[in-house]
């Protein structure tokens, strides 16, 4: 089952996930650890995807830009 791990947490993890060109995508309510996603203001666009919005990951004061 994939899982999203960081810092020794796991902040989802699920069967339900879209797995697509090697990311996994998780539906918002397998997010196990809501409280370590930091809003991020980037956004991208892909003509067959649309829009993303993006989330920093922070865990015991460690934090990835847009992870997520």
């Amino acid at each position: 089952m994939p899982s999203a791990i960081w810092n020794g947490t796991v902040i989802a993890e699920s069967d339900r996930c879209e797995c697509l060109e090697g990311n996994c995508y998780f539906p918002p309510d397998v997010v196990q650890q809501r409280a370590c996603l930091k809003p991020s203001d980037s956004l991208t666009v892909c003509p067959w995807k649309g829009t993303a919005g993006y989330y920093h990951v922070e865990v015991s004061g460690r934090q990835i830009t847009d992870a997520a």
